[in-house]
């Protein structure tokens, strides 16, 4: 009975069973009873109430049972109370493969890969579960050629094993590697689709993603919420409206819950992304708790589509609710304003930033800021904004002074932050080009040329446009 409601209760309630099975004459605990017990801590990295069930295993003596042993290193592992872990390790009599795995699992967690190498190395026997620890360390640290030896050496692999190292592939950036991988794995499940949908969803390579979807349903895997979100994700950046209504419809269709935050949320910011702002509006109203994710998606997507104003309006409205914007949050209202040409409005959330919210501005704050006054014509006070910035600022700052300094016909001032764009950016063709637009707007046809020979000195060639009609 213990062993049943300790499955499916929390620390607070199994403790009071705990108080009133041992008040009882009748019942005993026993070696049956601890490790359900100390399971529950582990799961909810509940420390205090581990260390009484501890206490209390010493007191009953069965510190040297295997089974209370090992699951007492697990939660000390997990609770990252490395010493304790390995006291209770040494002290075991008899360990287990179990035991091991999970002495390695917690000095893992703990962040000592070294330690975790040096027992996986000592360890008598390895189980499947041990390797696949080890490969998950190795990914998670950012060693994905150990990673890849160990996974090589395995005597006999697993989907986690494959899924583990698909998933450290993609993290990395490594696509070719992750589907080289997925491909040669035996048996794919939806974990393993989903690791590599969404690698190419985090890597920028959306089409990718939605092919790899439309692969697993012809493989008649039941997607899940999480790959839903991802592909959700893929719609976001492909901007395609039809494929984002296609999406919509075949969540609505599906046992996934449209209650859940980050899947609400994904579906809003799909939406808004792909220009259906009525839908991603009436999604947007209807969240029951609308947090700082959902208002950027939102204010984004009235940004994107021409809408500055109304974005502008909705960061009034997140403060009003008394949400506090960060970082992200700063940038997308001020790239609205940008594009709305809400220079008083840009300028006053610019100052909030730093002297209410204790925000230091990014370069990318500064690059917006400094595209916001030039395009309305303010380049002086754009120029003296990047000279006052505490860091150096990047291309994109000078780049959209540079801009500025085309559409409003500065050429003194273009002329200056062309040679520090050439400084910082010397093979960035666009540069070049900005400046001899310039200069041909002026009609200075022998500076034009000049540009165009440094250009063809450093080997540098103009872009071709095209047009997908």
């Amino acid at each position: 009975m213990l062993k049943g409601h300790c499955e499916k209760s929390t620390v607070f309630k199994t403790v009071e069973i705990f108080k009133r099975l041992k008040l009882s004459e009748t019942t005993v605990p026993d070696k049956y009873t601890y490790p359900s017990l100390i399971k529950v801590c582990s799961n909810e990295l509940a420390l205090r109430e581990g260390k009484m069930f501890h206490g209390s295993v010493v007191r009953c003596g069965m510190e040297m049972d295997l089974y209370v042993g090992t699951c007492l290193v697990d939660l000390y592992g997990k609770c990252r109370e490395i010493q304790c872990a390995r006291k209770v390790f040494d002290g075991m009599f008899d360990r287990n493969e179990v035991s091991w795995t999970a002495m390695i699992v917690g000095y893992l967690n703990f962040g000592d890969l070294e330690l975790a190498q040096k027992l996986f190395d000592e360890m008598p026997h390895r189980v499947i579960g041990t390797w696949n620890a080890m490969i998950g360390g190795y990914v998670k640290f950012g060693h994905l050629n150990n990673a890849r030896k160990l996974f090589d050496k395995m005597p006999e692999r697993d989907l986690v094993s494959f899924t583990l190292l698909i998933d450290g592939y993609a993290k990395a950036g490594d696509m070719a590697s992750a589907k080289y991988l997925f491909e040669q794995a035996p048996q794919k499940d939806v974990v393993a689709w989903s690791a590599l949908i969404s690698g190419y969803v985090q890597n920028g390579c959306p089409n990718e993603a939605l092919k790899i979807f439309s692969w697993m349903q012809a493989d008649n895997v039941r997607p899940d919420e999480f790959i839903m979100v991802n592909l959700m994700s893929a719609c976001s950046q492909v901007g395609c409206l039809q494929i984002a209504q296609w999406v919509d419809s075949y969540v609505a269709q599906s046992s996934i819950d449209l209650q859940r935050a980050h899947v609400v949320c994904a579906l809003v910011n799909m939406h808004a992304k792909c220009g259906n702002m009525d839908r991603a509006t009436s999604l947007f109203e209807k969240m029951p708790q609308r947090d700082l994710i959902s208002y950027c998606s939102m204010i984004q997507g009235l940004s994107i589509h021409g809408r500055g104003e109304e974005a502008v309006q909705l960061f009034a409205r997140m403060l009003e609710e008394g949400l506090v914007p960060d970082v992200v949050a700063f940038t997308v209202v001020l790239t609205a304003c940008s594009h709305a040409s809400l220079v008083e409005e840009g300028c006053r959330y610019f100052s909030m930033m730093t002297n209410k919210y204790s925000i230091t501005p990014s370069p990318d704050h500064y690059s917006c800021m400094v595209d916001l006054l030039g395009r309305a014509g303010q380049l002086e006070e754009a120029y003296e904004l990047i000279k006052s910035m505490h860091v150096e600022p990047h291309g994109g700052a000078w780049g959209a002074l540079l801009s500025a300094c085309r559409v409003h016909g500065n050429i003194e001032l273009g002329e200056i932050v062309a040679g520090r764009l050439f400084e910082l950016e010397p093979q960035h063709a666009g540069n070049y080009v900005l400046l001899s637009n310039i200069f041909a707007g002026a009609d200075r046809w022998a500076d034009v040329s000049e540009v165009r020979d440094r250009m063809r000195e450093r080997g540098l060639r103009k872009l071709r446009g095209c047009s997908w009609i």
